[in-house]
């Protein structure tokens, strides 16, 4: 079970960490080099860039050290052992879990800073327009006659 829930945080820091800036496009990772409408200058994108590719890097080793202390974890856990060995071993998770998002934050903070006010603004409108775009998606009731692709009221589990 931890191992799956280290591929979702993986997954949930990758997504978070670029699409609070992409179009309505899905998966546009490098918002810096293909949003027009921000007009950053080629010196901004390189800033921008290089922030991004020493984020990555960092990202990518503590989510190495997250993995190695959650499989240790996990091995405590199965083998019983006691309640202090694992919870200073969840300790040492959370802390490495909590490094990666301050690491990811700063990530994003310092790309945000490279960026003049009004093309904060102008982020921010497509990152409104992007969230209110999946929001509409998600709430918006699907027209299928196949009954098991909603639409046609609660869906019955099989068994």
């Amino acid at each position: 079970m931890i191992p799956f829930l280290c591929r979702r945080l993986l997954a949930v820091v990758f997504v978070l960490a670029f699409s609070a800036a992409a179009s309505a496009q899905p998966l546009q990772w490098f918002w810096w080099k293909s949003e027009p409408s921000l007009a950053l200058s080629p010196d901004q994108s390189a800033q921008i860039d290089a922030v991004f590719q020493e984020g990555i890097a960092r990202l990518m080793h503590q989510k190495d050290e997250l993995d190695r202390l959650e499989g240790k974890l996990s091995r405590l856990i199965a083998s019983s052992s006691d309640e202090a060995q694992v919870t200073q071993q969840i300790d040492r998770v959370e802390a490495v879990r909590s490094t990666l998002n301050k690491t990811r934050t700063l990530m994003l903070l310092h790309m945000r800073q490279v960026l003049k006010p009004e093309q904060r603004v102008k982020l921010e409108a497509l990152r409104d327009r992007r969230v209110q775009a999946q929001q509409h998606a998600k709430d918006k009731p699907s027209t299928s006659s196949d009954p098991g692709k909603g639409g046609d009221g609660p869906r019955k589990r099989s068994n």
